[in-house]
């Protein structure tokens, strides 16, 4: 059983439909007692994206909380070299492709939806960062605002062989070719990642209808300008992405660390280290 992270990290979800969308298909959710944040932006004709985000957040929510609930401290798996929640996250998302993707198949109103996904698991002071497409986590440390997460897009693609530069790509009107999404193929590929943490740490998690509209330097300012009020700062991210035109749905998830949540460790573990 995972110790609770209320009261150690603060937590803000919000989501917006923008100013040209007549639905919202993008879905967010978290528990704090796991210290898990789900975002998803989902595609597809009519409601089959809000279809297909609704299921990669809920069915990576109840896998995570489930499979917590049977496997107890922070072991590292040794097939992958990554600790357990981080397997653990990377199950409940290629779970959930497998749901969408069958749903999709069964269901003719939802034929072709899919979905992005970013997900972050908090853990003994680090956290489990798994994605599929091009949703983002940045993280603010001090003055330092960078993004983790690596999109899965052609026009990342094309940055890493050097056709653009990251500035060309930011001013690039092509931006929303995602290579890789649940719900298209049986088989996903998740990336995962494990990153320290420490007290003060902001983890911004957002769905493209944020960074296509605004530039990672006004998202910096804003947070910079409202630091520590997550509430206006949230508020802020979706109006500033609305005034900028908000061509598309817009969701903001952030955890603000407020303080270490390291894992109990046994006594039997406490005198082992010791003598290591």
């Amino acid at each position: 059983m995972t110790t609770s992270l209320r009261g150690k990290i603060e937590l803000l979800e919000l989501t917006d439909t923008g100013k040209v969308r007549e639905h919202n298909e993008d879905a967010v959710g978290s528990d704090l007692d796991l210290g898990l944040l789900v975002l998803a932006d989902g595609m597809g004709g009519y409601n089959a994206g809000e279809v297909a985000s609704g299921i990669a957040v809920k069915t990576t929510v109840n896998m995570v909380k489930e499979s917590l609930k049977r496997e107890r401290g922070t072991e590292i798996d040794k097939s992958t070299g990554m600790r357990r929640q981080t397997i653990i996250l990377r199950d409940a998302i290629v779970r959930a492709n497998k749901i969408i993707y069958q749903t999709s198949k069964s269901q003719p109103q939802c034929e072709g939806m899919g979905t992005t996904i970013v997900a972050c698991l908090f853990h003994d002071n680090r956290v489990s960062i798994a994605h599929v497409g091009d949703s983002r986590v940045y993280r603010l440390r001090g003055k330092e605002f960078r993004q983790i997460t690596q999109d899965h897009s052609l026009l990342q693609e094309l940055v890493d062989r050097g056709f653009y530069s990251p500035e060309e790509a930011q001013r690039s009107l092509n931006r929303n070719y995602v290579t890789r999404a649940l719900g298209i193929e049986p088989t996903v590929d998740v990336e995962i990642q494990e990153e320290a943490v420490r007290p003060d740490d902001l983890f911004v998690l957002c769905s493209d209808g944020l960074s296509d509209m605004v530039d990672d330097e006004d998202i910096h300012l804003t947070i910079s300008t409202f630091s520590g009020n997550l509430d206006m700062i949230g508020k802020q991210l979706i109006q500033l992405t609305n005034d900028n035109g908000g061509r598309d749905n817009v969701s903001v998830v952030m955890a603000q660390v407020l303080k270490p949540f390291g894992a109990s460790r046994g006594l039997v573990k406490k005198i082992a280290s010791l003598f290591n």
